[in-house]
């Protein structure tokens, strides 16, 4: 027991080195590159500045084995998915160390539900989907806290876009003092807008990259204006008010049915993984208790066949319904 402690506490101090060194490179990956557009952005000749330090920032921020995984998911189509959902997040990983983190993940948390599940194999398998399921609901809560922010202060920057029109700026010179003035995230994707369009992008297509990163009706019909006044002309401070009244108003009906359907979702929630919990704490404090579920002699018409399976299946099934109705029944469009 004594080794089988030590292994264990090895792989938790190996897997918190790792999230320490995807951390420290997500934090150089961004320094270099806001470094590299700024350079790109200032200097004249793209060739040369390119030619100076592009291998060795490469060699700097990547690892051999992190590379290696890269080129055998690259291409695919669920490296293509990763990709987008990392952009959208705002995470500086490639898929290669995406899936590199969720093979950790299963590895760590399978040890650690086997050891203090007994040595069994059902904490096993259980660890392992827990490891699998973390990366992904981590990755989709900040996708969604990110967009969430970002509508948020969408109205604020169209105020201050329509502001900046009206003083006599340019699309682009209002897209520059929004990646200015704004707070994050609106101003880090507003700047890369600007970038990009700095270095020779057209601002239909750089939109268009933001619209991908930031997947808002809102910002659709912001941009929908923008490309539609490029095109046939008009007052786009006009058009951009217009917008701006209706997405507060928005906003402000979404406050409200979340406040009124708050204590649904979190019901629904807390009633979807009150079982979950209930099981797991009973199998770890009184596994006896809990094996009843599958013993043979619990059989079923005497066919053999333990009837915990079939609660266990049935609970499952009436636990995975009644949370997806509850969702249902709080979700409402504005």
């Amino acid at each position: 027991m004594s080794l089988l402690i030590i292994f264990v506490i090895a792989i938790a101090i190996a897997f918190i080195m790792l999230m320490v060194g995807i951390i420290v490179s997500v934090s150089t990956n961004r320094n270099v590159a806001n470094q590299r557009l700024e350079q790109i952005i200032n200097e004249t000749s793209f060739e040369d500045s390119y030619t100076t330090d592009a291998n060795a920032v490469a060699e700097e921020v990547n690892s051999p084995l992190v590379d290696w995984i890269d080129r055998r998911v690259q291409g695919s189509s669920w490296a293509e998915r990763t990709s987008k959902m990392l952009a959208q997040a705002d995470l500086k990983m490639k898929p290669g160390e995406y899936l590199a983190l969720i093979f950790i993940a299963i590895a760590f948390m399978a040890i650690f539900f086997w050891f203090i599940g007994g040595q069994s194999f059902i904490g096993l398998l259980i660890g392992a989907v827990v490891g699998f399921m973390a990366p992904r609901i981590f990755l989709k809560s900040s996708q969604s806290k990110r967009l969430t922010k970002f509508n948020d202060q969408l109205p604020d920057m169209l105020s201050l876009m329509v502001n900046g029109l009206r003083a006599g700026y340019s699309t682009m010179q209002a897209m520059e003092s929004i990646s200015k003035e704004m707070p994050e995230p609106i101003n880090d994707e507003f700047r890369r807008v600007v970038q990009e369009m700095q270095l020779g992008l057209s601002m239909e297509d750089a939109l268009e990259n933001l619209l991908r990163r930031i997947p808002s009706d809102d910002l659709d019909l912001v941009i929908t204006a923008i490309n539609v006044q490029r095109e046939v002309g008009g007052n786009l401070a006009e058009m951009l008010d217009t917008i701006s009244y209706t997405i507060r108003e928005r906003i402000r009906i979404k406050g409200e049915i979340k406040t009124l359907t708050t204590q649904v979702m979190y019901s629904g929630q807390f009633l979807a993984i009150m079982p979950i919990l209930i099981l797991g704490v009973l199998f770890l404090l009184n596994r006896e208790y809990m094996m009843q579920f599958f013993l043979p002699e619990n059989n079923l018409a005497g066919k053999g066949f333990p009837c915990g399976y079939c609660a266990l299946a049935v609970a499952a099934a009436l636990i995975i319904t009644g949370y997806f109705v509850m969702r249902k029944l709080a979700e409402i469009e504005v």
